[in-house]
């Protein structure tokens, strides 16, 4: 059956997985809460992203770097001086949207990215681009639009004492370099991974949780040797693939690798590709995998005077590292995975059910225990109980058998276990699959072997 993105954003609030921010006091515009299901693929997903990037990569390690950092940095970076949108208004109705996505939008083979302002006004006026609000072709001209939240730190609120959120990660990774290099006496090619918060006042926001100010980044910086002959350009698109399709299990009729024109580079990056993801809006930006160069090592190295250079100990020569950024965000994963994992069902007759497909590795229970009757809850919590030592295990008594499927089936979980009159004599239950709705007699004490098999 068809499905449709406001239907799941629907399932994804009843069900416990995404909630709109400050909901009972109306709401606030682009914030959004996860709730208790939500938080816990979450959880898993990050914890995913981090064995596969830093733990069980012997290159890479990690780190935590903090959300404030000293104003100098984002100076150095270039994110104080350039880090803007081209933010234009409609005439009639007041609203605002940002002059490259109205054209893009308009014409998807067009990279306005590539333009300058003036030719971005000339296009929209050219090709009388309306306002998507009130349907006006009335628009200010473009004025820049600083993408970074500020603040003030201690007492006084004065230009002295004002600080940024961070928009990046990537920056307090850089800063870290030598410190990480040091303390590890790690050798090129090496790379720290980190996972955190980064905020954006972003002109328009929105497509729920695709793009908001709020949110986070797994991202790893690679360094290494320019002149070692290896393309680490091309190793780190495979691992991002496989990460994709091995550990979360993602359909490849659902994303492609688009390589960026020369003309929509970032100034940064010699060369990029973003993985793009068939989101219900049309293709978007997923994960962007970028040679950034020696650009920042460079920046800072100049900024701060201290020296960020690399010592070869085979040739003694000091190397100013390249870097290979792979960047995902964590909410467009999570929208991501869970468009791909909804699924609506026909069965027969004319009934239907909701189903969430999600990878074993992210799913919030592996198992659910279901008495069915009241009768039987207190052997059936004890095999619930025991189950919990050794999988996210809940337990399930209310409402008829078939409800309670659907309730499970609708949460994503792969495997429900139903306790009967017959198990107390035969010491067997029923597990039933969440895709198939199989269903087989197994005895009790072979039910973690069975589901460590599965999983």
């Amino acid at each position: 059956m068809t499905k449709n993105m406001e239907e799941m954003i629907n399932h994804l609030k009843a069900q416990g997985f995404v909630f709109q921010g400050s909901e009972i006091y109306g709401g606030l515009a682009n914030s959004w809460d996860y709730g208790p299901l939500g938080a816990e693929v979450k959880a898993k997903l990050k914890a995913e992203w981090w064995n596969y990037f830093v733990k069980k990569n012997p290159m890479n390690i990690g780190l935590d770097s903090s959300i404030i950092l000293n104003p100098k940095v984002w100076k150095a970076s270039g994110h104080i001086d350039g880090f803007n949108d081209p933010l234009i208004d409609c005439k009639k109705c007041g609203s605002r949207w940002r002059a490259d996505k109205l054209i893009e939008e308009f014409d998807e083979t067009v990279i306005a990215g590539a333009m300058t302002d003036l030719e971005m006004e000339a296009y929209i006026k050219e090709h009388q681009i309306k306002c998507a609000k009130c349907g006006e072709s009335n628009f200010t001209n473009i004025r820049k639009f600083a993408l970074m939240f500020k603040t003030n730190q201690g007492v006084l609120e004065d230009e002295s004492s004002t600080v940024f959120l961070r928009p990046e990660t990537a920056q307090g990774i850089f800063i870290n370099f030598k410190n990480s290099q040091r303390a590890l006496r790690k050798k090129l090619p090496f790379g720290i991974g980190q996972i955190g918060k980064s905020f954006r006042n972003e002109i328009t926001p929105g497509n729920f949780i695709f793009r908001t100010r709020e949110f986070e980044q797994m991202e790893l910086e690679f360094f290494y040797n320019p002149n070692d002959g290896e393309n680490w350009f091309e190793y780190w698109i495979d691992k991002v693939e496989t990460f994709l399709t091995h550990k979360l299990y993602m359909n490849k009729e659902y994303y492609r690798i688009r390589k960026h024109e020369a003309d929509e580079l970032a100034h940064y990056s010699t060369q990029t590709s973003d993985i793009e993801f068939k989101f219900p809006f049309g293709w978007g930006e997923l994960w962007g995998i970028a040679d950034r160069g020696n650009f920042d090592l460079n920046a800072h190295q100049a900024a701060s005077g201290e020296e960020l250079t690399y010592l070869d100990p085979q040739t003694n020569q000091k190397v100013l590292p390249h870097v290979i950024e792979p960047s995902v965000g964590v909410e467009r994963m999570m929208l991501a995975i869970m468009w791909q994992a909804y699924t609506v069902e026909q069965l027969e007759g004319d009934n239907s059910r909701i189903v969430m497909k999600l990878p074993y590795t992210l799913v919030p229970y592996h198992v659910a225990v279901m008495p069915l009757q009241k009768q039987l809850n207190e052997p059936a919590k004890q095999l619930f109980e025991k189950l919990l030592e050794t999988f996210d295990a809940t337990y399930d008594e209310t409402g008829n058998v078939g409800k309670r499927y659907r309730r499970q089936d609708a949460i994503g979980t792969p495997f429900v276990i139903t306790y009967d009159f017959d198990s107390l004599e035969d010491h067997k239950v029923t597990i039933r699959e969440r895709d198939s709705m199989l269903q087989e007699r197994i005895e009790i004490s072979k039910i973690e072997e069975y589901l460590k098999q599965k999983f």
